[in-house]
């Protein structure tokens, strides 16, 4: 992990789908109401979590190509607007099976006892990503979210990740990428940030530990003492 900004880190980002929040189960149940609407058969959750990554859109798409010519006739548009509905109404009506991956409240707690900032940068709508980081008791951990919709552009591309950085007012040598997938590398290699990744996420069907970062954590609670721990031997090397 020679390439972490330890002597100057100001800042980390996390990505949220797959490195803080396992929300396999709510986009599948979501999906799943929208495609009945349309008399198809919904997907399974293990199916799903291959789809997940660049954003709903994209989700949307993919879940299309699975379908195969059945999907032919599915009226993509109006599938996207009610995925919308039915994930938003899972929500109101507190039938959310998300949950926070294990170490991750010690892991942000940890960070920020180090003085560092956070910020979440996800591919998921803003007020999605807010409304699932307060509900399960990470929002007051964060500083800055940056959402799908927060700008022109969503990861692979850079503009998300500077965005966060210039909110945090650090410059991106300053931060470090936390995420689960080659969006989040490609995205941090581009931002010039860089990035640890998580084993455990989607990182769209493919194995997270074949991921070209520049180390991984088997969970995030790692982070802070290898941290604290790159820094001291940072300090003994220069003195």
């Amino acid at each position: 992990m020679a390439r972490l900004p330890v002597r100057c880190l100001q800042a980390v980002l996390f990505d949220l789908d797959g490195t803080l929040l396992d929300t396999v189960a709510d986009l599948s149940v979501a999906l799943n109401r929208a495609l009945a609407e349309q008399n198809l058969a919904g997907l399974s959750a293990d199916e799903v979590r291959t789809l997940i990554g660049r954003g709903l859109p994209t989700l949307i798409e993919r879940a299309v190509a699975r379908l195969g010519a059945a999907g032919g006739r599915l009226d993509r548009a109006l599938l996207l607007e009610r995925f919308h509905v039915h994930y938003e109404r899972i929500h109101q009506q507190q039938e959310i099976q998300t949950c926070v991956y294990p170490g991750v409240s010690a892991g942000l707690a940890g960070l920020r006892a180090l003085g560092l900032s956070l910020a979440v940068v996800t591919n998921k709508p803003q007020k999605a990503a807010v409304d699932l980081l307060a509900r399960l008791g990470l929002g007051r951990w964060v500083n800055v979210v940056v959402g799908g919709d927060s700008g022109i552009y969503r990861k692979p591309h850079p503009q998300p990740l500077l965005s966060a950085c210039e909110q945090l007012q650090v410059r991106p040598a300053q931060a470090l990428m936390v995420g689960d997938s080659l969006i989040d590398v490609l995205a941090a290699r581009a931002a010039g940030l860089a990035v640890v990744c998580v084993p455990y996420g989607y990182n769209e069907g493919a194995d997270p530990r074949a991921l070209p970062c520049d180390g991984f954590v088997e969970s995030v609670d790692e982070l802070p003492a290898l941290l604290a721990a790159a820094v001291r031997a940072a300090g003994a090397q220069l003195g």
